[in-house]
Parts: structure tokens; C-alpha cells; sequence
């Protein structure tokens, strides 16, 4: 998966806002409207475009309660990682899921209306599973920064 340096320039915009059209990419990167689109679609089908999504507020759907949880599982066996994994892709309170190194296996970001609906899920998900060992909860207060944008490396020219 390369990219050039216009690349980079329609990576840089896209992740500010993505609801702009191929016109105005193209204008800002110095590309016609049409290589504009067909540089996004490249983008795409090499994978280093994942998605186009909007980033939602959950105090505003109606989910204020905000948690990071980090989860330690009994053994570390891959059939294990791979069912807690699908387990993380399969539930919509889990809003992203990380495998990590350190001191937990799992970090989850995770949502609900309530802490009694927290005590329902913790109680589904991680207590009815046994190949979990231990789980530590903290409330988030304030959500500081939102976003999946990631630092664009442009790549020299040789």
C-alpha cells in the first residue's frame, strides 16, 4: 500500500471532513475533480481508506455514560483471544475494541444509557465468561478529543 505526496494532501482532508466534494478535494489538493475521485477510490479498494463514517455524540443518542475497560483474560490462547474478539465485534454498547500489550489484554471503549445498564452488560458479558480473569472499569468525565484522524507522513519525492 504506497501513496505520493497528493496522496497525503487528499488523506489530510478527507480526515478534517469527508463530506466535501471530489471538487473541492480536488481544488485543495491540485487535482482535476475526476483524478480527485479516482485517487479516493484507490484510497479505498487498497485498504488505506477503512472507512468514511461520522463521529456521533453519545451524550446526544442518548448514551452518556462513557467507559474505558480494561480486560484481562484467564490464559492467553489464541482460540480465546479470537472468541473474545468476535464477542467485541458483535456487541453495539463496545464502541472500539483494542488487543494490547501491558498490564490488560483488552482495552474497550464502551457506552450505555445508565450505570444500571452497565451492571446488565458487565453481568452478560464479561462475568458469564469464564475465560475472562479480571476487568477494571474507569468512567470517563470528559470526553477531550474524538476522532480516528492519524498523522499523514508525506513521502518524499525520489
Amino acid at each position: 500500500m504506497q501513496y505520493d505526496r497528493i496522496d497525503a494532501r487528499i488523506l489530510e482532508i478527507v480526515q478534517k471532513n469527508n463530506r466535501l466534494t471530489s471538487e473541492v478535494i480536488g481544488e485543495l489538493a491540485g487535482l482535476s475533480a475526476t483524478a480527485c475521485q479516482r485517487r479516493l477510490k484507490r484510497l479505498r479498494s487498497d485498504g488505506i481508506i477503512e472507512a468514511d463514517v461520522s463521529i456521533v455524540s453519545p451524550k446526544a443518542v442518548g448514551r452518556p455514560i462513557q467507559m474505558l475497560v480494561l480486560v484481562s483474560l484467564e490464559r492467553e490462547r489464541s482460540d480465546i483471544i479470537d472468541k473474545f474478539k468476535k464477542a467485541i465485534k458483535s456487541s453495539p454498547e463496545v464502541v472500539n475494541g483494542f488487543y494490547v500489550t501491558g498490564d490488560a489484554d483488552f482495552v474497550l471503549y464502551i457506552t450505555t444509557r445508565t450505570m444500571e445498564d452497565y451492571e446488565q452488560f458487565t453481568r452478560r458479558f464479561f462475568y458469564e465468561n469464564s475465560d475472562i480473569k479480571g476487568v477494571k472499569t474507569m468512567v470517563i468525565m470528559d470526553r477531550v478529543k474524538a476522532g480516528f484522524a492519524v498523522p499523514i507522513e508525506t513521502p518524499s519525492e525520489d
